[in-house]
């Protein structure tokens, strides 16, 4: 899994050829100026010759030249870096944007399976650590390789025998660091995982807190998150331990190279082999060939908890999006309002069934009611119509076409909708209402809002329609922020309309003046009521009985209550 990461990895990076060739270009001269520095040093060493027996004027211009050289290199290294930030950054982003491109096409199964904070934490956090690991092996591991390179021909000019000494000592280095990588792989893996399940915990806990004190569940909640908290420290814990093993174990081998070269070169000096200025040189290189293997060493360290990152946020990225709208669906369509259920069967666990064999037919312009006890399947109906989810088997047509052969745009397009549960963004009152929008006037707005009575709090709030509100409408009311939503759909009036208990949070002698709008609104157009508060239905066309995902009873008002069953029941029930 690893090696097909760092693949997706390669081919991410790939899109900038340039930046890389610049970036290998800069280091590649980078390093050979560091290479060509010990050279002067050692000439400048030489030139010591003896008490009263040195050359001035060769030394002070071989420092000039080292000055010069020094100033070249931190210039290269700084457009290198230039480079290296600018070929992460935009890999992230196209990661990124990738990630959630994908979020927009995925099935609602996905999204209903999985917890909201797993996801954001892999769009976001994972990512971000993934960047960082990235920059990291950009930085240093393209200088370290040519280094190391660049050092070993330029040690094997000077003495072939002590060049040889380290080539056959470096590769103890090599598999250290790799065992340990091995190690640290899973571990970051699972720190991730762990860091994960923290934010979904998190993310809950804050948007449902309002019930957490309600039912007095704090101590539960801590408890489950300080369980949460000691996994993720102690993957944290192992992870960087044995991370952290690897600058040490490296410095260690190399230190031990250094030591090798030094004592090889004495003796060497010794026996007339080189001169005290060539083994300064040589000296020099060994610390320069060992000081990559230390970088790269905690770069590896770092890739591996980039790419434990990487895997998650890919994963993420390659699953399979929801079947692609028909190539050959109709352009802009735009329905009359006629609906058809022909023997629809769909559950969202396919071992427990759900609604079977359903059949309905709706003419334009009609409005069916739809009740029923909770689990009777009334929201899983809005779902299909809206093309949610895909029925398992039989169809659903608008206007005589399935509606898996429209876009799925389309199709909701011609559908307004009011939901119980409210959605509202970071924004103004004006942008939520509209959806960001800028083709409709102050006036067609105020229309909207004055039908849904939402005109008269909006004003009262300190800049009206541009006050800003917070994310999910929380500085609102629960009732206002229906209200809020109910002018969006009075603002965008499309041919049908679904309202899924759309007044359930506003109270009743403001519910009755919106149902005068809604009823308006509704005129000449096919709609969809789910109710509880079956008040509510009595003017529908037609009022559809359901229980365990099957319409048991099917009429008007009047009719449903002189056949004396289910119906009958229900309302009298609520009004007992």
């Amino acid at each position: 899994m690893k090696k097909g990461t760092l693949k997706k990895v390669l081919k991410y990076t790939g899109r900038y050829k340039i930046l890389i060739f610049l970036s290998l270009v800069l280091a590649v001269i980078t390093a050979l100026l560091s290479l060509y520095v010990p050279i002067l040093a050692g000439g400048a060493v030489d030139c010591l010759i003896g008490t009263n027996e040195v050359d001035f004027v060769k030394v002070f211009g071989l420092l000039g030249q080292m000055a010069v050289i020094v100033i070249a290199i931190s210039v290269m290294q700084w457009l290198m870096n230039k480079a290296n930030n600018m070929i992460t950054f935009q890999v992230v982003r196209d990661v990124r944007k990738e990630a959630f491109e994908k979020l927009q096409k995925l099935p609602f199964e996905y999204l209903d399976s999985k917890q909201t904070g797993d996801i954001v934490n892999r769009i976001i956090s994972d990512v971000d650590l993934f960047s960082d690991g990235l920059l990291m092996g950009f930085t240093q591991l393209f200088t370290g390789i040519v280094t190391i390179v660049g050092t070993l021909l330029f040690m094997f000019y000077l003495d072939f025998k002590i060049a040889l000494v380290v080539v056959v000592l470096t590769p103890i280095s090599l598999f250290v660091a790799k065992f340990i990588a091995s190690k640290s792989f899973v571990l970051f893996k699972k720190q991730s995982e762990a860091r994960s399940d923290q934010t979904a915990f998190v993310d809950e806990m804050i948007g449902n807190l309002s019930v957490v004190k309600a039912f007095a569940h704090e101590d539960e909640n801590m408890e489950y998150f300080e369980k949460i908290n000691d996994r993720l420290e102690k993957t944290s814990v192992k992870a960087t331990f044995f991370s952290s093993l690897t600058n040490p174990s490296t410095r260690f081998v190399n230190n031990f190279v250094y030591a090798a070269v030094a004592l090889f070169g004495a003796f060497a000096c010794i026996a007339g082999g080189m001169s005290v200025g060539e083994l300064t040189i040589f000296l020099s290189y060994a610390n320069q060939y060992t000081k990559p293997f230390n970088e790269i060493s905690g770069v590896v360290t770092e890739l591996q908890n980039a790419l434990a990152c990487a895997e998650r946020v890919f994963s993420l990225i390659e699953e399979i999006p929801e079947a692609s709208d028909n190539v050959k669906a109709p352009v802009d369509f735009r329905a009359e309002g006629k609906v058809t259920l022909n023997d629809v069967s769909f559950s969202y666990d396919k071992s427990k069934k759900l609604i079977e064999n359903l059949n309905l037919d709706i003419k334009s312009g009609q409005r069916i009611a739809i009740v029923g006890p909770t689990g009777s399947g009334k929201t899983t109906l809005i779902n299909l119509l809206m093309r949610f989810y895909d029925v398992d088997s039989g169809s659903i047509s608008i206007d005589g076409i399935d509606i898996r052969d429209l876009k799925r745009a389309d199709l909701r397009n011609n559908y307004g909708m009011v939901l119980q549960e409210t959605w509202l963004r970071y924004g103004t009152v004006r942008d939520n209402i509209t959806l960001g929008r800028k083709d409709f006037t102050d006036e067609e707005i105020i229309e909207a809002a004055k039908a849904a009575h939402a005109h008269s709090f909006i004003k009262r709030l300190p800049k009206g329609y541009d006050t800003v509100i917070s994310e999910n409408g929380g500085n609102l009311s629960q009732g206002q922020k229906q209200l809020l939503c109910i002018t969006r759909v009075m603002l965008h009036i499309p041919p049908m309309l679904i309202l899924d208990e759309a007044t359930s949070s506003i109270d009743t002698s403001t519910e009755i003046r919106i149902q005068k709008a809604f009823n308006r609104m509704m005129k000449g157009r096919t709609s969809f009521i789910v109710a509880h508060r079956l008040s509510t239905i009595r003017e529908a066309d037609v009022i559809l009985v359901m229980k365990d995902g099957h319409i048991i009873e099917q009429g008007n008002h009047e009719q449903l209550l002189a056949k004396g069953g289910f119906y009958n029941k229900l309302y009298n029930s609520q009004f007992a």
